[in-house]
C-alpha cells in the first residue's frame, strides 16, 4: 500500500508565514489525519478509534479531540476553504460570479489532488460508504454555504441572508457534495474537472435538452 500522507497546508508566499508555535500545531495536525488515512485504509472506518488513530499519531486521545471534535471531522476537515473564499474575492469585479464560481471550483480540485489523489479519493469515497462521514459533510459544507453566501453578496450588492442568495448558495453547495460522491460512486473514472463544468452547466441553464 503507498503510504497515505495529509495535504500540507498552501501558505502563499506573498502571505505572512506561521510562527513556530503554529507550525508546531500543524505537524500536530497533520500526523493525526495521516495516522487516520492509514488505519481507514488498513482496517475500515467504523472499526478506526480515536485511542488506535492517537497512539499511531504518538499523541494522547485528548490532544486528538483537541484538534478534531469528531472522527468525521479528521477525514473531512482541510485548511482549504478560507483561501479559496478569498481567492474568489480576489477575481475581477467585472466578471460574472458564475464564472469566478467555476475559476474557484477547478482550483479547489487542483489544490485537493494536487497534494494527495489518494486522500481527496478516500474522503469522497467514504462520504458514499459511511452515513456519519455524510452527514457531518453536510454540516460543514453548510457552514461553508454561509461564507460563500457573504462573497456573492458582497460580489451582487445582495443581502447575504436574503432567501433568494440563501437558496442559490444551498443549491451550489448540495450541487459541490454530489459532485464527490458520483466521482466516488463511479469508480473515479472521470475526469472531476469536467463533472464540476457539466453541474455548472446544469446549474445554469439547465437540464440538456429540456423542453420548456
Amino acid at each position: 500500500m503507498t503510504p497515505m500522507t495529509a495535504a500540507r497546508t498552501p501558505f502563499p508566499a506573498d502571505r505572512p508565514q506561521p510562527g513556530l508555535r503554529e507550525r508546531k500545531k500543524l505537524k500536530t495536525r497533520a500526523a493525526i489525519r495521516t495516522a487516520t488515512y492509514e488505519l481507514i485504509e488498513e482496517q475500515g472506518y467504523d472499526t478506526t478509534t480515536i485511542e488506535q488513530i492517537a497512539d499511531r499519531a504518538e499523541v494522547s486521545p485528548s490532544t486528538v479531540f483537541r484538534y478534531f471534535p469528531t472522527k468525521e471531522d479528521i477525514v473531512l476537515t482541510d485548511e482549504y476553504d478560507p483561501l479559496l473564499l478569498q481567492e474568489f474575492r480576489a477575481r475581477p469585479a467585472d466578471e460574472p460570479w458564475p464564472q469566478s464560481l467555476r475559476h474557484v471550483a477547478h482550483r479547489a480540485i487542483a489544490l485537493g489532488l494536487g497534494e494527495d489523489p489518494e486522500v481527496t479519493r478516500l474522503r469522497c469515497r467514504l462520504m458514499v460508504e459511511a452515513p456519519a462521514v455524510r452527514s457531518r459533510m453536510m454540516e460543514s459544507m453548510s457552514a461553508v454555504g454561509r461564507a460563500l453566501a457573504g462573497v456573492i453578496g458582497e460580489r451582487t450588492g445582495r443581502d447575504p441572508e436574503s432567501l433568494e442568495v440563501r437558496i442559490l448558495t444551498t443549491t451550489l453547495i448540495g450541487g459541490l457534495m454530489e459532485i464527490s460522491q458520483y466521482w466516488a460512486r463511479h469508480g473515479f473514472r472521470e475526469d472531476p474537472d469536467e463533472l464540476v463544468d457539466r453541474a455548472l452547466a446544469v446549474f445554469e441553464h439547465g437540464l440538456p435538452g429540456e423542453i420548456h
